[in-house]
C-alpha cells in the first residue's frame, strides 16, 4: 500500500513525459484544396507543415499570399492525389473539391470545410478556428485580437445619407447584400448600389445603365491585369470620364475575395475614397 502513490506518480511522470514527447514531435502534414483556406495556412503554420495547396495560391491576381506560396507543393484536387501525400488535415471550401474530400473522410482523413465568409464579423472566427484546428491556437488568437481591433478602428456607423458606391467588376458584374465586399462597403459608410436601386441580388450591368443612373463612387473591383474583353470593359473612356477623380476608386478583387485580414486593407482604401468624397461635397 505504501507503494501506490509512488507507484501511481511514477505512471502519471511517464505519460506527461509521453505526451509532452508526442505533441513537441508532431509535425502536421496539411493539404489545403481552396483558395481562401491556402491563404489561411500561410498565415498561420510554417511552410513545411503544408504538403499541397491549389494552383491558385501563387497567383497574385487572385491571392494576397501569393509571394509567400511559392515553392510550396501544388495538389490536384483529386481523391488520389489527396489519399497519396497522407496528410493529417484536409482544409477545403464547402463548394469545390467535393469528391477528394468526400474520399478523404471514407478514408478517415480528419477534414475540415470553410465555408466563405460573408461578413467582417466571421473572419476573426474562422481564424480562430483554423488555428485550433491546425494546433495553433495562440497564433490564431493574435491575429484574430489584431484583425478584430483594426476593424473598430476602421468601422464606420452607417446611415441613410452615407454615398451610394457601385461594385463594378469583369463583364459588368455587380454583387447585392449578402457578400463580403457589400458588408465592406456598409463598414466604410457606403451604400450599395444594387441595394439602393433594388436590383436583386447580382447582376451583370451595362456601362450605359450604370451611366444614366450613377452612384456617387465606383468602385472598379480589378481581378488582375490582362486584356480579356470582360477586363477590358473596366478601362472603358465613357466610365471614366463618367467617374473622374474622387468618384473613382479600384479595389484589387483579391483583398475580398476571401475572409482575411488583408480584407480591411479594401475596408481602409473605401473609408479613405468616402472622406475624398466629402472633402469635395464641401
Amino acid at each position: 500500500m505504501r507503494r501506490r502513490p509512488a507507484l501511481t506518480c511514477l505512471i502519471v511522470i511517464g505519460l506527461v513525459a509521453v505526451w509532452g514527447g508526442a505533441r513537441a514531435q508532431t509535425r502536421h502534414r496539411i493539404v489545403s484544396l481552396n483558395l481562401c483556406t491556402d491563404q489561411m495556412l500561410l498565415l498561420l503554420v510554417p511552410r513545411q507543415d503544408i504538403v499541397g495547396v491549389t494552383s491558385l495560391a501563387a497567383d497574385c491576381s487572385n491571392a494576397v499570399m501569393c509571394d509567400a506560396a511559392r515553392g510550396l507543393p501544388v495538389i490536384r484536387q483529386t481523391a488520389e492525389a489527396v489519399i497519396a501525400v497522407r496528410p493529417d488535415l484536409v482544409l477545403g471550401g464547402v463548394y469545390t473539391a467535393a469528391t477528394a474530400i468526400l474520399a478523404a473522410r471514407e478514408t478517415g482523413l480528419p477534414v475540415m470545410q470553410v465555408p466563405p465568409a460573408e461578413r467582417l464579423d466571421d473572419i476573426p472566427r474562422q481564424i480562430r478556428e483554423v488555428a485550433r484546428a491546425v494546433g495553433v491556437p495562440e497564433r490564431g488568437e493574435a491575429l484574430a485580437g489584431a484583425f478584430a481591433r483594426r476593424l473598430d478602428a476602421l468601422r464606420r456607423v452607417p446611415s441613410v445619407t452615407d454615398p451610394v458606391a457601385a461594385i463594378y467588376g469583369a463583364n459588368g458584374f455587380v454583387t447585392d447584400k449578402g457578400s463580403l465586399s457589400d458588408d465592406v462597403l456598409t463598414h466604410a459608410g457606403l451604400r450599395n448600389f444594387t441595394t439602393v436601386a433594388g436590383m436583386g441580388r447580382a447582376h451583370f450591368l451595362p456601362i450605359e445603365m450604370l451611366i444614366a443612373r450613377p452612384p456617387d463612387l465606383l468602385v472598379v473591383d480589378r481581378s488582375g491585369v490582362g486584356t480579356s474583353l470582360a477586363q477590358s470593359m473596366l478601362d472603358h473612356p465613357a466610365l471614366r470620364d463618367a467617374f473622374p477623380g474622387p468618384h473613382r476608386v479600384t479595389i484589387p478583387a483579391r483583398l475580398w475575395l476571401c475572409g482575411l485580414p488583408q480584407t480591411l486593407d479594401a475596408l481602409d482604401r473605401l473609408a479613405r475614397a468616402r472622406d475624398a468624397l466629402e472633402r469635395g461635397n464641401r
